[in-house]
């Protein structure tokens, strides 16, 4: 009977088992201290933790760390697989949220660089769109489109955390497609204890 160590089976990410497919038009540099991705929409680059390793292969690249037996080191490779795969993701295709503005008055619009907020308080709320985003509002929704994944979401709840939507009268900031639980008020609780 062969032998199989369980280490190698239970150590291993599986998503660092696969290499990360790098598609036409997209180049990757890559140096000891950083990862460098150019494609059409743009270029990104992230420095490497010590003990993370990138390398090419015929099938794409692969990410290795020093020690497997290190769980702090093991837990990177995972993270780093992904990090690639939406490095190459943004510079092709790119990121998009869209935020719905709920509420009786409330607006939102894009002036220039910032983005114009009436959600309710007694002045208009402006908010200055960083650098490298793209932001377009239709109706009551705020779509954001960006190559970087973190820099999109990190911007999206920035502006969610301004006016998060309440569970009595549902309205606030909320992302499209967001499930609010309701709540029932105290006038619908009486109402429902005099039945």
């Amino acid at each position: 009977m062969e032998f199989v160590d369980p280490y190698h089976i239970i150590c291993m990410s599986r998503l660092a088992k696969k290499p990360v497919v790098i598609p036409p038009g997209v180049t990757v540099n890559l140096t000891s201290e950083m990862v460098h991705v150019k494609g059409p929409k743009g270029e990104l680059q992230r420095p490497l933790p010590e003990h993370v390793h990138i390398a090419a292969s015929p099938e794409g690249y692969r990410v290795s760390v020093d020690d497997l037996s290190d769980s702090a080191q093991r837990g990177l490779l995972g993270l780093w697989v992904r990090l690639l795969e939406n490095m190459v993701k943004g510079v092709t295709v790119g990121f998009e949220r869209a935020l719905e503005v709920k509420g009786i008055g409330y607006k939102v619009a894009v002036a220039g660089k910032e983005i114009v907020l009436d959600i309710g308080f007694s002045h208009e709320v402006r908010v200055a769109i960083p650098e490298g985003l793209e932001a377009r509002a239709e109706k009551n929704v705020l779509t954001v489109r960006g190559i970087d994944k973190e820099l999109v979401g990190g911007f999206i709840v920035t502006i969610r955390c301004l006016r998060p939507p309440e569970p009595y009268k549902g309205k606030g900031i909320m992302l499209v497609g967001e499930v609010v639980r309701r709540k029932a008020g105290k006038a619908a609780k009486a109402a429902g204890a005099k039945a």
